[in-house]
């Protein structure tokens, strides 16, 4: 089994919630990660506080040129990559049709850029790179990590393109990774359910109790630790590949 102090990860979202949380586990770990992520002064701080073993670039990940760059400069600053995790993304709540009027198509197209475009851009510029990492016994030269949500099965009023940019992360899963198996190089995605990320953490208590009481076992919201411990546990099993893990306490919603 592959040690995790082998890591070389580059972590979209990266300084906040579950692209924090894993970040914090590779490092603790003895991996290293470069973390792209828009908030400059967030990304200095938790760069800072991980130590050698991170590094912060600032990057728009709806914008191709930027995610080039990082990708190369993440290449320069750790030697190689072979673990990619997209974890940036937004969660807006909108009706299409409300007593405010029409949501907009500008509206539901952000979506899908911060969220689903983005993964994709990042993915593109990441295997290219990865191509040219030496294969391990397996042939393997590394993963990329994708993350959905249940949203893509269950989304909600309210989710339309939150539901669709999920649900296009979950679909394109199985033929990425069956054309990047030639080179030796794994696609998975997770679909979180109810997490305690910043988001979660602004709702009023009322509210989380509402949500979590719909979770059949354990009776809770997710810890991001138990998202990074997967993450991990991903990277380490070659089996895995070409599939969307629910991770969710079996809820159903």
């Amino acid at each position: 089994m592959k040690s995790l102090n082998t890591i070389n990860a580059l972590i979209t979202g990266g300084v906040s919630g579950l692209g924090l949380a894993t970040a914090q586990q590779i490092v603790t770990s003895g991996g290293r990660v470069a973390l792209l992520d828009i908030n400059k002064v967030q990304g200095n701080q938790v760069s800072e506080q991980l130590g050698d073993n991170a590094c912060f670039i600032a990057t728009d990940v709806t914008v191709e040129s930027e995610v080039d760059a990082s990708v190369s400069k993440a290449i320069d600053t750790l030697g190689h990559i072979n673990l990619v995790l997209n974890c940036a993304g937004v969660a807006p709540s909108q009706r299409v049709l409300s007593k405010d009027g029409l949501m907009s198509t500008d509206a539901f197209a952000r979506t899908i850029a911060i969220n689903l475009t983005s993964t994709f851009c990042v993915g593109r510029a990441a295997v290219n790179a990865m191509q040219h990492n030496e294969a391990n016994p397996d042939g393997e030269r590394g993963v990329i990590i994708n993350t959905s949500s249940i949203a893509a099965n269950d989304g909600q009023i309210g989710q339309a393109a939150y539901a669709a940019s999920k649900g296009g992360i979950a679909s394109m899963t199985l033929p990425l990774a069956r054309e990047f198996s030639r080179i030796g190089i794994r696609v998975v995605t997770i679909a979180p359910g109810l997490f305690k990320t910043p988001l979660f953490d602004t709702l009023p208590a009322k509210a989380i109790d509402a949500l979590t009481a719909n979770i059949p076992f354990p009776k809770r919201a997710g810890d991001p630790n138990e998202f990074a411990q997967l993450v991990l546990h991903i990277y380490q099993n070659t089996m895995i590949n070409g599939e969307t893990i629910r991770l969710d306490g079996a809820l159903r919603m």
